[in-house]
């Protein structure tokens, strides 16, 4: 399957910090961990690996995932 081409972190990223401080005082501790968590998932700041295709060489990387609840890529769920 495909990733696709926008991701709740993705909009998290972009508009998460503006929107907590539209919030402040209206969000959880527990939100804001949330929150802070897909925004970091599969990013560099959970580190990640190297993969390397034995045949052709092709190097790709592939970064940690938060494993905060089911993400559209299907991660396991943390409940």
């Amino acid at each position: 399957m495909a990733r696709p081409v926008l991701e709740v972190a993705d909009i998290f990223r972009d508009h998460g910090p503006a929107w907590r401080r539209a919030n402040a005082g209206h969000v959880s501790l527990g939100q804001m961990k949330v929150m802070s968590a897909i925004e970091s998932c599969r990013t560099a700041v959970l580190g990640g690996h190297v993969v390397r295709c034995e045949d052709c060489s092709h190097v790709d990387i592939a970064y940690n995932s938060c494993l905060m609840g089911k993400s559209s890529n299907g991660e396991l769920a943390a409940s």
